[in-house]
């Protein structure tokens, strides 16, 4: 069982005024990743209710971590929202989070925050699957944010890599069938163009919560060069000096790319 870390509000103040200036002399990651788990978990072992009440919260700190993001000046952060997978839960979990993650989009688009530092917010995975009123609000926070680029969110919703990777093969493939593409031609550009994320630098950080040390069919092509980093903090309960920590950890690790 977890509980939260009992830390003095100004101790945690100084910590953090401290991280932060250690974090900010080295190198900050341009896209971080992150893998949100433990919702269900923080839900029953800390706040001893539902998993409604655990998907609340972890909505809530979403937008929290976006402002860290902000503050750090991390260009690109994507979020693990919803995977294909995940279509496999009990109906009616899956309607309250969809009708959370339609909400919190609306909310998000119309956020005076997010405007004043020209977020631009997108939502990519296989929207086919997703109910009408989640998809309108897709529309809704794509097209009030679609002219910025100083800061990008971007939500794996209904995201599957394995399905992502598929769906670029067949694209690839009937342009060759239909002799658009040389087989020849085809390179790792050429399938990194076919994917959601064809205009998204790959991640520098990819980050998980929970405990968990996995993937979870999470960017697979996409993470080849990316640094791992697990926490056993639930996703709710994940703190700034949790995120500090993080980049602390990818700034001390040497980044070769197989040289």
């Amino acid at each position: 069982m977890r509980f939260p870390r009992i830390l003095s509000k100004t101790a945690y103040s100084r910590y953090k005024r401290e991280l932060v200036k250690e974090v900010l002399k080295g190198p900050i990651p341009k896209h971080i990743a992150i893998i949100m788990d433990g919702n269900r978990r923080y839900a029953a072992e800390i706040l001893e209710s539902d998993s409604k009440e655990g998907h609340r919260k972890g909505e809530e700190k979403i937008e929290e971590m976006l402002w860290w993001c902000l503050e750090l000046n991390i260009p690109h952060v994507t979020v693990y929202a919803f995977s294909t997978e995940n279509f496999k839960r009990d109906k009616e979990e899956i309607d309250f989070i969809m009708k959370l993650s339609e909400t919190a989009l609306y909310r998000m688009a119309d956020n005076k925050k997010v405007h004043e530092n020209k977020v631009r917010i997108r939502v990519f995975g296989n929207h086919t699957i997703l109910p009408d009123s989640v998809k309108e609000a897709i529309k809704y926070a794509d097209e009030r944010t679609s002219s910025y680029s100083d800061f990008n969110f971007h939500v794996a919703m209904a995201y599957g890599s394995r399905e992502e990777i598929i769906s670029a093969v067949k694209d690839i493939a009937t342009k060759v069938a239909n002799g658009e593409l040389r087989v020849a031609d085809i390179s790792e550009k050429i399938f990194s163009d076919h994917l959601y994320t064809s205009d998204i630098p790959d991640p520098d950080l990819i980050l998980r919560t929970s405990g968990e040390v996995r993937i979870s069919n999470f960017l697979l092509w996409q993470l080849a060069y990316s640094e791992l980093y697990f926490t056993d903090v639930y996703w709710p309960g994940f703190r700034y000096i949790d995120f500090l920590r993080a980049i602390r950890s990818y700034q001390q690790r040497v980044r070769r790319y197989g040289e």
